[in-house]
């Protein structure tokens, strides 16, 4: 999913980035993903006229589009601007949709609410290799912060064997190990777990969660 990545085990994707001197910054500290959010009602909104300072991180990290039900426009942009490498999919998208992005050469990771393991059912309709388990709050797109029962990560990877997981939801670096070494995923996701404010990222915080996550990898 995240192409280069540098570690073994799972890869951290540090969400909701707004500034340049951040984004570079978590780089630094080693997170092997950026998430940049373009959906306006998030608290994390990074529209799409102030991204002038993103090309230039391509080559250094993964950068993620967040999108919630994203319009035609913002979809051209992304993919014909190659602004980002993945377009992780939050909104009502449907299994038809996801499949045109891929045919026009994007990259896709959809996310899904889970609340049970019926809930688990929709992962099989999707063509996308990599699928992100988020929090189902009714009528809330992600970046909630609230965590889901980790035991429906380790059921979703029984149900379906050859999809990438992606654990979201509550994450902090207090309980990012936990979470790895409990369910084993692709990669573990990050906004308000992290954040001093929302867009706004603590430093510490990130610096801890990638360490916790290092540590969990060479269990």
């Amino acid at each position: 999913m995240f192409p280069d990545t540098q570690h073994s085990g799972p890869a951290v994707k540090i969400c909701g980035i707004t500034q340049e001197e951040q984004a570079r910054q978590i780089i630094a500290l080693g997170a092997d993903a950026l998430g940049l959010n373009f959906w306006p009602k998030s608290k994390r909104y990074l529209p799409l006229e102030n991204t002038a300072w993103v090309p230039a991180l391509r080559e250094h990290t993964t950068l993620v589009a967040v999108l919630v039900n994203a319009d035609e426009r913002t979809l051209d942009t992304l993919i014909d601007q190659r602004l980002v490498h993945i377009l992780q999919l939050h909104g009502d998208e449907t299994p038809a949709q996801v499949a045109a992005l891929q045919d026009r050469g994007a990259v896709v990771i959809k996310a899904l609410a889970v609340r049970d393991r019926e809930s688990l059912a929709r992962i099989g309709d999707y063509s996308c290799e990599t699928i992100l388990l988020d929090a189902y709050n009714p009528g809330l797109y992600g970046g909630t912060g609230e965590t889901f029962p980790w035991d429906l990560a380790l059921q979703a990877k029984e149900l379906f064997p050859d999809k990438r997981l992606i654990l979201s939801g509550g994450l902090t670096p207090a309980n990012v190990r936990r979470a790895i070494e409990e369910t084993h995923p692709a990669a573990v996701d990050v906004a308000s777990g992290v954040e001093s404010s929302p867009g706004v990222k603590d430093l510490a915080m990130v610096r801890e969660f990638i360490e916790q996550a290092r540590e969990a990898r060479l269990r």
